[in-house]
């Protein structure tokens, strides 16, 4: 029965090794890696793939139950898939084995604290961004597509479509609908 590890990181500039290396460590046969930030499943191929082809007996391991999910919800989702499927989750650094009601349970109570420190960061980074505007420092982030709505207006006079224009220019198709009734 294949193990399967998965290692992820939040932005390109961490490093998958010490993941990589404790998933090989515990006897991992296939291990799939990504760099996806976000609190949720979306956009996350190489878990998709892991979990699409699973099966049976097989095992999912990591090294930390934050690696694979943030949100108690996905996490559930996660390991009912995997239950469905007749397959196990493990994570090498916690108690966590699903095969054994002791581990389901760990499982339980960290995926809580783990959506409970993702709902703690977001509740101080709307703090920050508050104070910030009280003080007039906080402009939010630059607009990017009205810089380029010159652009927009050249391409859509060449013929071509809003989701051609979108594409080409790396921005919303909603923003290009915008810049062009305007």
């Amino acid at each position: 029965m294949p193990v399967y590890g998965y290692a992820r990181v939040s932005s390109t500039d961490q490093s998958l090794d010490i993941q990589k290396e404790r998933l090989e460590a515990h006897g991992c046969t296939v291990i799939r890696s990504e760099k996806v930030s976000g609190t949720s499943r979306a956009g996350r191929s190489e878990l998709d793939l892991i979990l699409e082809l699973i099966q049976e007996g097989d095992t999912l391991v990591v090294t930390r139950i934050d690696r694979l999910a943030r949100s108690l919800k996905d996490l559930q989702d996660i390991v009912h898939d995997l239950k469905a499927k007749g397959a196990f989750l493990q994570a090498t650094d916690q108690s966590i084995d699903t095969s054994n009601a002791a581990g389901k349970a760990f499982l339980d109570m960290l995926g809580v604290f783990a959506e409970f420190e993702t709902n703690l960061r977001r509740e101080r980074q709307m703090e920050g961004i508050a104070k910030a505007k009280a003080k007039g420092v906080y402009k939010g982030r630059k607009p990017t597509a009205r810089e380029k709505a010159e652009d927009v207006k050249r391409l859509k006079s060449e013929g071509m479509g809003a989701t051609e224009i979108a594409r080409e220019l790396s921005i919303g198709r909603a923003s290009v609908y915008r810049i062009l009734a305007e």
